[in-house]
């Protein structure tokens, strides 16, 4: 039984009671216990190293808050064991359609290509996300949690950081070799370091209304331009679990905030969806404004900031908390391996610049989301109108309707981790994109090709049908003991028992889809790194070039020296 996360009180662990010493020194402190805090934590000891992550409340989200979570979101729970039980909960959706006025203007489907273990999105209260992530946080050893830890202050020195905590017995002070700030939109650490985060604040006002009811909509994304029920304005509406349903009404920029939260707002406008003989109840409201904004840097010396406190976006889109939990899945292995002295601390330069660039992708896409969304002129608002008019019958408009382009992971193509192809290659697993899930079968079972990797770096081998020559089996077996390892999978052919070659770990292609995603002929191979993301390929296997990439992906190449 799922527990009452809304009013689930964390525990309170007095200093004299924990089992570490409140002002000894620790690997890294996570500050922040949302839902990007809590998977960086949970990422950073999986991989075995003892975090700290501290949190001035004693309470989860207060509210549903985010609850659209992307299919590459759910991929990195996954590696972290996490993702199944967010799956189980929440309402998996792939189909999004359009309505201008009362009128439905067309449907997209977020995932029509068969073969995927996750949906496209699924919606989940961020009160459950946070909760299932603490509940998993507890069982980890190496994760101690501190609940009504407040930073009030930070200081850094050439061998880390130190903080000053308060607490209800009183102020600690504790030392960290790295700090994570995972601390929102309105970061303690940013303020009490003198940073900023800069950009545009959008001048309109948007309800959210969490409405608990029996319906019958379906698990879909439903978006509404100028709607009889609401006019001149728009309206979303997404189903939660628990039957309970979000529903975001565009105000303007006038609208008194504190007004449009009372029911006797609220209620009126729920009926005018619904229709006046609807049952219902209201779970949560709020009214809200947004800016798309973010830090220059999110990398000062030994704290990094990540989520909300590094990056800010509109709502539209679900791109908020995506974006937060990407942060975590490319930082944790890069300060991981710093940490062991495997690889140089400017490698955690290159995760200020690859989340940087993808922040500023996200910026993009909500920023021009929200110019569709809320036309600023006559002239934007006829133009719009004229695309959603032609949008019905013209394919071609449906790609200029934006109600949000929805949460898609970055793709590093610029990144200097990437080893640059020398080979041609057709798709989308270009150097710098995430790996992508495919159906597969090892010893007879059913499973999944993504849930084979992460962790550490991998080389991926597609042998088809042919036998793997012996010395490519033994140089695979060789790149284990590296410094820093390299896995192995061996993809073979569905009906290639044969060929199956043994010391290495096999699986099969049982649909043909691992080799058509990645564009693979027997003898190609990639690299992954341990966020899953491609950063090498070639047409044929050398060990040589894979140590090589591996060193360049790590900031280890003697040039960079």
């Amino acid at each position: 039984m799922t527990a009452d996360f809304r009013r689930l009180e964390l525990p309170y662990v007095p200093s004299d009671t924990r089992s570490c010493d409140s002002a000894g020194s620790q690997r890294v402190v996570v500050v922040g216990a949302g839902p990007v805090g809590l998977t960086v934590a949970i990422d950073l000891v999986t991989q075995g190293v003892d975090v700290v992550l501290l949190d001035e409340d004693h309470r989860l989200s207060s509210g549903s808050r985010a609850i659209c979570f992307a299919k590459r979101t759910l991929e990195i729970w996954d590696r972290l064991g996490c993702g199944a039980r967010m799956v189980e909960k929440g309402v998996s959706w792939n189909v999004g359609k359009i309505f201008f006025g009362d009128e439905q203007i067309y449907a997209f489907d977020l995932l029509p290509d068969p073969g995927h273990l996750r949906p496209a999105f699924i919606n989940l209260q961020q009160y459950f996300c946070e909760g299932f992530l603490y509940e998993h946080g507890t069982a980890l050893a190496r994760l101690e949690m501190r609940w009504r830890n407040k930073v009030i202050g930070i200081a850094q020195s050439d061998d880390g950081v130190t903080l000053s905590v308060d607490t209800p017995d009183g102020p600690y002070s504790l030392h960290a070799e790295y700090v994570v700030a995972c601390d929102g939109s309105r970061s303690s650490i940013r303020r009490h370091m003198g940073l900023e985060s800069k950009g545009t604040l959008f001048r309109d006002r948007f309800l959210i209304a969490d409405v608990r009811m029996k319906a019958e909509f379906p698990a879909e994304r439903w978006f509404w331009f100028d709607p009889p029920f609401h006019r001149n304005q728009s309206v979303l509406l997404h189903m939660q679990p628990d039957n309970v349903w979000r529903v975001d009404f565009q105000l303007g920029w006038d609208a008194d905030p504190e007004v449009e939260k009372t029911p006797e707002k609220v209620i009126p406008r729920i009926r005018e969806l619904l229709g006046p003989d609807a049952e219902f109840s209201l779970d949560w409201v709020s009214v809200y404004t947004f800016a798309c904004q973010r830090m220059e840097k999110f990398r000062h010396g030994r704290v990094i900031f990540a989520g909300d406190a590094a990056h800010g976006v509109s709502p539209f889109g679900a791109r908020g908390a995506n974006s937060g939990v990407q942060d975590a899945d490319n930082l944790a292995w890069k300060l991981r391996l710093v940490l062991e002295g495997r690889a140089p601390e400017r490698l955690l330069d290159t995760y200020g610049a690859e989340r940087e660039f993808a922040a500023d992708e996200n910026i993009l896409n909500s920023t021009r989301s929200t110019d569709f969304i809320t036309p600023k002129s006559k002239a934007s608002r006829i133009f719009r109108d004229a695309v959603l008019r032609l949008a019905k019958d013209h394919p071609f408009a449906r790609r200029l309707v934006n109600s949000g382009r929805l949460s898609v992971p970055a793709i590093l193509r610029e990144s200097v981790l990437n080893t640059t192809d020398v080979d041609k290659f057709e798709g989308g697993m270009v150097p710098g994109a995430p790996a992508m899930d495919a159906p597969i079968r090892t010893n007879g079972r059913p499973g999944w090709f993504l849930s084979m990797t992460g962790g550490e770096f991998m080389v991926i081998v597609f042998a088809g049908r042919s036998p793997l020559d012996r010395l490519v089996v033994e140089s695979l077996e060789s790149l284990r003991t590296d410094c820093i390892p390299v896995l192995s999978i061996v993809v073979i052919a569905a009906d290639a028992h044969e060929s199956r070659p043994r010391g290495v770990e096999c699986v099969e292609d049982c649909e043909g889809l691992v080799a058509r995603r990645f564009d693979a002929q027997p003898g190609t191979c990639y690299l992954l790194r341990p966020d899953q993301h491609v950063c090498g390929r070639w047409r044929q296997f050398d060990a040589d070039l894979i140590r090589a990439a591996v060193a360049r992906a790590t900031c280890n190449e003697p040039s960079q020296g």
